[in-house]
């Protein structure tokens, strides 16, 4: 396995395998063993979970990064979330992004799940309305 580099910047935030990390100046750290991480706008805040693709989002965050327990309940609460929003939704392509987001909660590839639902958030938001959901540009897979 080849170490991952990744560059932070004063008041970054990174979760490392369900611990958070603030970053007090600008630091380059090398991951040099698998570890389940999200940083920088990846994270999503409880209160930010409003819609009902970001509920699937945050719940999908939390089989990511939780705890044992957390991560089995978000995965619980992700599969609910995910049936009832292809329920409500008249798009066949989010319908089908989401299967493929749930394919990979279930072979334990959240990280995959997680870029997925982002794709299902920009259409609800643009459905809805709301502002784009912001997001960095990621182009490393931990």
């Amino acid at each position: 396995m080849s170490n991952l580099v990744l560059e932070l910047r004063q008041g970054d935030m990174m979760i490392v395998n369900g611990a958070s990390i603030r970053f007090r100046n600008k630091t380059r750290i090398e991951l040099a063993a698998k570890a389940r991480f999200l940083f920088g706008k990846q994270i999503m805040a409880p209160d930010a979970a409003d819609s009902p693709a970001r509920r699937i989002y945050f719940a999908l965050q939390t089989a990511y990064i939780g705890t044992e327990d957390e991560r089995r309940t978000g995965l619980e609460e992700a599969k609910v979330l995910i049936r009832e929003f292809q329920g409500a939704t008249t798009s066949s392509l989010a319908r089908e992004i989401l299967d493929r987001a749930w394919d990979a909660a279930t072979v334990d590839d959240c990280y995959t799940a997680l870029k997925l639902v982002r794709r299902v958030i920009r259409h609800e938001d643009a459905i809805l309305g709301r502002p784009a959901l912001e997001t960095r540009a990621v182009s490393t897979h931990p």
